[in-house]
């Protein structure tokens, strides 16, 4: 039973790759195919949200626990995950953007900016671990830092598009995709595609955690 979601997740991603391709979508002006993105760079960026509220929450645990090590190394390998699906998520977006917009990026879209400040964010996260050699104070300000991240990235992609003008669907008075052309077939691979990807993260978060637990173990007998 382990293994199920393992299982589920790889086909409802097959399932969505395939049928996000030849189902049916709606005809729209500029979007065109290019709206069958939507099967793709939506859903990759729910994983990397899922994930970096993941790492947001074993930062938590982190600050409250004796023993912070083990949650520190799981916000980060939730951290990691989350940033390894932030690149296609960018790259898919950025193919969207050149044959939609006519552009691969532009400054001018508060979202994209915000995303662009995002990874940056994190990056800067990655780094401060790296310059801390103390384990518990690695730990520690890195939970800190980190909890600074997840809001600053809600901020910068979730709330600030929502007060300003912006290209993409549902923010600075841009309708969403459900409220003018999210159709039932779309439906039909859009969630699917939501849960399936969502879940080839958690397998991939199980993966970073049982290499770090080997890691730790070859360490110990090492010392």
């Amino acid at each position: 039973m382990k293994h199920t979601y393992k299982i589920l997740s790889v086909l409802l991603i097959l399932y969505t790759l395939v049928w996000g391709l030849l189902g049916l979508v709606p005809r729209l002006d500029i979007l065109n195919e290019t709206i069958r993105n939507v099967f793709y760079h939506v859903p990759i960026w729910f994983a990397m949200l899922f994930m970096m509220g993941v790492s947001l929450f074993y930062s938590i645990k982190t600050l409250g626990s004796k023993n912070p090590l083990k949650n520190d190394s799981k916000a980060f390998n939730a951290a990691i995950v989350g940033f390894f699906f932030s690149i296609p998520g960018i790259t898919t977006g950025s193919l969207w953007a050149k044959y939609t917009w006519g552009t691969w990026w532009t400054f001018q879209d508060p979202k994209l900016n915000g995303v662009a400040i995002s990874i940056l964010i994190y990056l800067a996260y990655f780094i401060l671990r790296a310059s801390v050699d103390d384990e518990s104070k690695r730990a520690r300000i890195s939970a800190v830092y980190n909890i600074f991240a997840f809001v600053m990235m809600n901020v910068f992609i979730m709330v600030l598009p929502r007060l300003t003008d912006s290209l993409h669907p549902g923010n600075g008075g841009n309708p969403a995709f459900a409220k003018y052309d999210m159709d039932n077939n779309m439906r039909l691979v859009f969630y699917p595609a939501v849960i399936g990807w969502i879940l080839f993260s958690v397998w991939l978060f199980e993966i970073k955690n049982r290499i770090t637990f080997i890691k730790n173990k070859l360490n110990d007998q090492e010392t």
